[in-house]
């Protein structure tokens, strides 16, 4: 029976091949690249070789009878035309010896290539054929040789790649590995005490219910199943074998919840807490989402100075959660990388400090096809908008 393929397997196998494919286009591109730079010179270079033969064989004509390997000389005097022995069948190129103008052409003659080069000197009208099969026969050697080359490059490049890419990635396996196994350890260790505390706490709403404080146990009771909704959540996102189904989020609930549940926290800063929201879906996973907005009320409360505002709205097909306080708002040195794990202001204490949850919220957001931004508004404060798409009906 053949075992599945580890994930950190295909990763390297993918990385390999990645790397692989990679370098041999690069190296398909210079080969391709020099070919034709290759070709061109040699072009030129036979040309220009071919042009000074002729026009060698021409100056040098006493006669017909004795011209340099693989020409032919034929020369107009006094009406009279004469030819070296051999001259292919098809030549000369009488019209241009008829009318003595001085020119070189190319002709193709039962199949082969010839270059005729015509010179009027005086009463006399000189042409010079060449035969190209020799030129040809070089160029193609050339070609076929770097062909070769271009082969054995592209073999080599994708081995090498391969092998540079299966040393580079095992590193990053490793590490992602021990991830893995850390967040794994810890999600285990902290099952047991949230079993407990949402059990204590299903138990102490029973004893207290009928009485004052039976609202504040039934937030408890909410935030230990938030809490374990969380945990697995954070789980699922660093095991990446499974794709976690997504479903139905109501939005504005998530948003209402969050802000009941940071309600206290609010309190004890001396902050005001609004929320503003119109029903809306979208297709995500709610622990996820929770943890994005929990992050952003934690963000705007941390830094208001009375109110923070929590609104979301419908734009289209996206579903836009906005978070705006009343603080001193958003260092400009700090905004560009605001969503970048520990970003902080130069001077720490004297303004806002950030640290993961804003960069927590980046990452959420990407799973869900989303984005995030950040402004400072001219009436003052911060705004922190979480953009997704919609993918379902709105509620009603």
């Amino acid at each position: 029976m053949r075992r599945a393929d580890s994930p950190d397997a295909r990763l390297i196998r993918r990385t390999m091949l990645r790397i692989a494919l990679q370098s041999s286009l690069a190296v398909a591109i210079t080969v391709a690249l020099l070919v034709a730079v290759a070709t061109l010179v040699v072009l030129r270079s036979q040309q220009d070789q071919q042009n000074a033969l002729l026009d060698t064989a021409i100056q040098q004509a006493d006669d017909v009878t004795d011209p340099p390997s693989g020409t032919w000389l034929i020369v107009l005097r006094d009406g009279v035309v004469s030819a070296s022995p051999g001259l292919p069948h098809g030549l000369p190129d009488r019209a241009a010896l008829s009318q003595g103008r001085t020119g070189t052409e190319d002709f193709r003659v039962h199949g082969r290539e010839y270059r005729v080069r015509t010179e009027r000197q005086g009463d006399t009208v000189i042409q010079a054929v060449l035969d190209l099969r020799s030129a040809h026969e070089e160029r193609g050697r050339l070609l076929q040789g770097l062909l070769i080359a271009g082969v054995a490059g592209l073999v080599l490049a994708a081995l090498t790649g391969a092998w540079v890419g299966r040393r580079s990635v095992a590193p990053l396996v490793s590490a992602l590995a021990l991830q893995r196994r850390f967040v794994a350890d810890a999600g285990h260790e902290l099952r047991t005490p949230l079993t407990l505390l949402s059990t204590r706490a299903q138990m102490l709403r029973r004893r207290l219910r009928d009485s004052p404080y039976e609202s504040d146990v039934d937030g408890l009771v909410e935030d230990a199943r938030q809490l374990t909704a969380i945990l697995e959540d954070l789980l699922l996102a660093a095991d990446p074998r499974e794709e976690v189904p997504r479903a139905p989020v109501a939005l504005d609930a998530v948003v209402r919840q969050a802000v009941g549940a940071a309600e206290p926290a609010a309190r004890e800063q001396g902050v005001r807490l609004e929320v503003e929201s119109e029903p809306v879906e979208v297709a995500g996973y709610e622990a996820g989402l929770r943890r994005a907005v929990n992050a952003l009320l934690d963000n705007g409360i941390r830094h208001a100075n009375e109110v923070v505002r929590a609104t979301v709205s419908r734009h289209g097909r996206t579903a836009r959660i906005t978070v705006a306080d009343d603080g001193p708002g958003i260092d400009a040195a700090v905004l560009p990388a605001l969503f970048t794990r520990f970003a902080t202001t130069p001077a720490e204490g004297e303004r806002r400090r950030y640290g993961l949850g804003l960069s927590l919220v980046s990452e959420i957001a990407a799973r869900h096809g989303g984005s995030v931004s950040a402004d400072n508004p001219e009436s003052g404060g911060a705004v922190v908008s979480l953009s997704l798409p919609v993918q379902s009906a709105t509620r009603r």
